[in-house]
């Protein structure tokens, strides 16, 4: 197994930093503007972070079985050399991507995901809330499980993924020189991610690098001040239903379906689709401009 650190370990303490050199910022030069800091925001934020914690332990066993077996059935195998880590982080970023626009397109994985873009606010903090329900992300990065690369590996690059998305989730930095921001995800780029605005929904998915989103047509530049949350934002503070709110959305929607195929759009269409209304047959003897319009093709809402 490669011996590889433990980078969301070592990085607690520059988590802790920055978010009070974040806070202390704030408060001695407010920006009336930005969306800024709520005592039970950044609590419930902090508590679904150390859940999460908890609950991927759990998701872990399972999965780590999965990766092992496909692992050890595969001949190809990929060396943890120094050339061969930024090639596996760079391949995790591409995966992640796809895996970051899947969970707000397919209700069910949305499920997962709207968690983190749950809080009205954007800070440090934010980076913190993360989903219980993880075990909707593996199956994205089988692929690289079967060209070779070890889990252990793999468990690496998805951690620096995700210890570099911290320091994105701020106000406090505008927009960094063209050539960074040209490649790199900024907080600029994930601030549009963020945001709650038709022009906004469903853009910057990148994690590492924001080239992805340039290459298929995802990228939108932040214009306008963003508003953040949701579309329907859930108004509370209470972990559990933070954690699941939206599944009970799934389940309810499920339980007032009329028929199978209304059940699979619930929960593998968009966030926001809505089931055809069939037309009306038009009276016997109905002029032309009375009769009812065709049927309605679903929509998707884009989710937030």
């Amino acid at each position: 197994m490669p011996n590889l650190p433990d980078v969301v370990l070592w990085s607690i303490p520059a988590f802790v930093l920055l978010t009070v050199v974040e806070m202390v910022s704030v408060r001695i030069h407010p920006d009336e503007s930005a969306a800024g800091y709520e005592t039970k925001d950044a609590a419930t934020s902090v508590g679904m972070g150390l859940g999460s914690i908890a609950f991927d332990l759990l998701w872990k066993i399972p999965i780590l079985a999965v990766y092992t077996a496909i692992y050890e059935l595969t001949p190809l195998r990929v060396p943890v050399l120094w050339w061969t880590v930024p090639l596996m982080l760079l391949a995790q970023d591409f995966f992640y991507y796809w895996s970051h626009r899947g969970h707000h397109v397919i209700r069910v994985l949305w499920a997962c995901h709207v968690v983190h873009h749950s809080s009205e606010k954007f800070n440090l903090t934010t980076a913190l809330r993360q989903p219980w329900t993880t075990w909707t992300v593996w199956p994205f990065y089988l692929p690289l499980i079967a060209l070779g690369v070890h889990p252990a590996a793999l468990a690496f690059c998805s951690s620096a993924n995700l210890v570099y998305q911290f320091w994105i989730h701020t106000e406090r930095i505008d927009k960094l020189p063209g050539a960074f921001e040209s490649v790199f995800n900024t907080p600029s780029h994930h601030r549009v991610h963020h945001a709650s605005q038709g022009g906004y929904l469903d853009r910057n998915f990148g994690g590492i690098l924001i080239v992805w989103d340039r290459l298929f047509k995802s990228f939108v530049p932040e214009t306008e001040r963003p508003v953040y949350g949701l579309t329907k934002n859930i108004d509370t503070y209470n972990p559990i239903r933070v954690a699941t709110h939206e599944y009970a959305a799934i389940a309810r929607d499920l339980r007032a379906a009329g028929s199978w195929r209304e059940r699979a759009g619930r929960v593998f269409a968009g966030p926001g689709w809505q089931p055809a209304v069939p037309a009306t047959a038009p009276a016997r003897g109905a002029s032309p401009e009375t009769r009812a319009a065709s049927p309605e093709t679903p929509v998707t809402e884009p989710a937030a």
